[in-house]
């Protein structure tokens, strides 16, 4: 990490890379938005949320309670859900100050941190499953997790087979570790962040397009992302074909935030 840079000075550059580069198929980026979600949105978003990231810093607060309040902070905006899933991966590594840390502290999560977590989602649309009793949708949901006494950790294992956000809170962040090291090996490529996202969209389903659209399109999406790898397409046209379905791969954006946060303190340098 450079020095005089905190915690809170790393998740928000993240934020600001992640979404200013170019080319990443089918997500809001410096050259395209989307009809009511846009680049501007997005770096608002990056400001609004420092207030909540700082406490987190220092320990302020709990895992549920400041991604509520991130979440709060950044509905200011009239871009809908720009960082969601962002906030679940950056507090607590914000929190730990690395990988272990972090985990740890998901673990040590409480049902408040869980009940604060459904709050937020009243600040977002993000899509659950359909039928499902813990439906953020469903009034009686909090109930149900009362009921159940489960934390935040339980929350997000249950989530886990059908989110990669969630999967990866609960795995102890190893795609988060995957996506820096690849960072480090694009080191010194002026696309690095573009190229890194394209591979990961090459061997990761998007489980964001599989709420939307289903299996088939997020499996649709990896199998293009191949092609480009292999020469076949070019990433133009991944992003034209995203586009033109709405197709738009928001968990592993979300996941190459959480990358770059801890490529940036191990001491990726961006700027040479």
């Amino acid at each position: 990490m450079k020095p005089g840079i905190s915690r809170t000075d790393l998740a928000q550059l993240a934020m600001a890379f992640e979404v200013c580069a170019w080319n990443k198929p089918g997500n809001v980026d410096r050259c395209h938005d989307y009809p009511d979600t846009r680049l501007e949105h997005f770096l608002a978003s990056v400001i609004y949320c420092r207030s909540a990231f700082e406490k987190a810093e220092l320990r302020k607060g709990s895992v549920g309670s400041l991604i509520r309040e991130a979440t709060i902070l950044t509905s200011r905006h009239k871009g809908g859900n720009t960082h969601f899933g962002a906030f679940i991966l950056l507090i607590p590594l914000i929190m730990g100050g690395n990988i272990k840390e972090a985990s740890e502290i998901v673990r040590q999560t409480t049902l408040e941190d869980a009940l604060d977590f459904y709050d937020a989602f009243a600040y977002t649309a993000v899509r659950v499953r359909e039928k499902d009793e813990l439906d953020i949708n469903n009034p009686k949901a909090k109930e149900e997790l009362q009921r159940r006494k489960m934390t935040f950790f339980d929350l997000m294992k249950y989530s886990s087979t059908h989110d990669l956000v969630a999967r990866e809170v609960t795995e102890g962040f190893t795609l988060t570790r995957y996506t820096a090291d690849l960072i480090f090996l694009y080191q010194g490529d002026k696309n690095t962040i573009s190229k890194v996202f394209l591979k990961l969209l090459s061997e990761y389903p998007d489980t964001f397009i599989e709420k939307k659209y289903g299996t088939r399109a997020s499996e649709l999406v990896r199998e293009k992302a191949i092609m480009v790898m292999e020469g076949e397409i070019t990433p133009l046209d991944l992003d034209e074909f995203c586009l033109d379905n709405g197709y738009n791969p928001g968990s592993l954006a979300d996941i190459m935030i959480s990358g770059l946060y801890i490529a940036l303190g191990e001491g990726w340098d961006w700027d040479q």
